[in-house]
């Protein structure tokens, strides 16, 4: 199986998966010590979750997936507002959430999920 990037976002406060935000796969270069340093980030893909708080597909796989430095950044604010999630909370304490994450292996597969609420948020590497 050849590797690849896949997500998934929960709310907590819901007790749900996050339905519709939209987020953003970026490559911000090689791997400390790699001869890149100065390059720009690359957006790789825009997504957004559907009802299980996936993406349909993988966000980077197979031979487009290399060593590197990538960055999720999901767009939690505009989720809780649109969703006027806790009324007594008038807006997300985060409005954009980036998690910066290195590839070293790109034949695995690295899942890296988000749970979310109004006040805070964790990760960690799936399977």
């Amino acid at each position: 199986m050849s590797g690849r990037i896949t997500t998934h976002v929960l709310d907590l406060a819901g007790g749900k998966p996050v339905e519709g935000i939209t987020l953003e796969l970026w490559y911000l270069g090689e791997l400390p010590g790699g001869s890149d340093a100065g390059q720009a980030p690359q957006l790789v893909g825009a997504y957004r979750t559907n009802k299980d708080g996936r993406v349909e597909q993988p966000l980077l796989e197979g031979d487009r997936l290399r060593q590197g430095v990538y960055e999720l950044i999901f767009a939690a604010g505009d989720f809780f507002r649109r969703t006027n999630h806790l009324a007594a909370i008038s807006e997300s304490l985060f409005d954009d959430i980036p998690i910066r994450f290195s590839i070293r292996e790109p034949g695995e597969h690295y899942h890296v999920p988000l749970l979310v609420a109004p006040g805070g948020y964790s990760t960690y590497r799936g399977s």
